[in-house]
């Protein structure tokens, strides 16, 4: 790796964290940069898997005041791993074509329920009329759903969590924003316990990549708590609809 790859690394990765704390989608950014620099489309995947992983652990260092009580997110946890280690396996085991396919629908539906969250909830009823074992089951299965998607290939994660979480629980956007970097932490270690193991990491690549999604994604989650909630969410929505539409591009391209 040359001064001039090393440099575009660099600025992919503070970039990516940056927007993976405020709506998701930053491996939109530095999954591109691995490819520009040579590497296969599998082995950037899994790169990036384990590269963008500390920014999200610095964006849960950032969002600490917004998140909820330690025991609601334990809850969330076994679903969280179990649905990442299988979105990995998938991975590893089937052609990435064939899931390539439906990502940008499920990226641009996830925005969609988001953009109309409330006319949905007028639907479906608003979280606080939910009855709390269908907001539980709901709830863990919407977090599955994501985490195998994190797994997988983990693109606009964010948006796909944050989508769902909002639909299900009665609290702000910024604290389902926090909640949503809790997650996708998990699926991040998750995926380096996974692909450090037996993926095709290049690790001389996450070594410049991480330390740059670090500081973007402390910034991130601390812009977030300066956004009013409609901004917030307006700036998710755009975020989403562009990521859809560009893996959409280069899925039919």
């Amino acid at each position: 790796m040359d001064l001039p790859e090393a440099g575009l690394l660099l600025v992919a990765g503070l970039a990516a964290g940056t927007m993976n704390a405020v709506a998701g989608g930053g491996s939109l950014i530095s999954f591109p940069a691995l490819i520009a620099i040579g590497l296969a489309p599998v082995p950037a995947n899994v790169s990036n898997s384990v590269a963008v992983c500390p920014g999200y652990v610095a964006s849960v260092l950032g969002s600490r005041h917004d998140l909820p009580a330690t025991r609601q997110l334990l809850r969330l946890v076994p679903a969280t791993v179990l649905g990442t280690a299988a979105g990995c396996g998938l991975l590893l085991a089937t052609p990435a074509r064939a899931f390539e396919a439906v990502v940008p629908f499920l990226v641009l539906g996830a925005t969609a329920v988001l953009a109309f969250q409330d006319q949905l909830r007028r639907l479906v009823g608003h979280p606080s009329e939910l009855g709390p074992r269908r907001r539980a089951v709901t709830l863990q299965a919407m977090v599955a759903l994501g985490s195998v998607y994190g797994g997988y290939f983990g693109a606009a994660l964010g948006v796909l969590l944050v989508a769902g979480l909002a639909l299900v629980l009665d609290a702000t956007l910024a604290r389902v924003s926090a909640i949503k970097n809790v997650l996708s932490a998990l699926v991040g270690l998750t995926t380096i316990s996974v692909y450090g193991a037996v993926g095709p990491v290049n690790w001389a690549a996450v070594g410049v990549l991480a330390p740059a999604t670090i500081l973007g994604g402390y910034v991130g989650a601390r812009l977030v708590r300066r956004l009013a909630p409609g901004v917030l969410k307006v700036v998710i929505v755009v975020f989403g609809a562009a990521i859809g539409a560009l893996l959409l591009l280069r899925a039919y391209a």
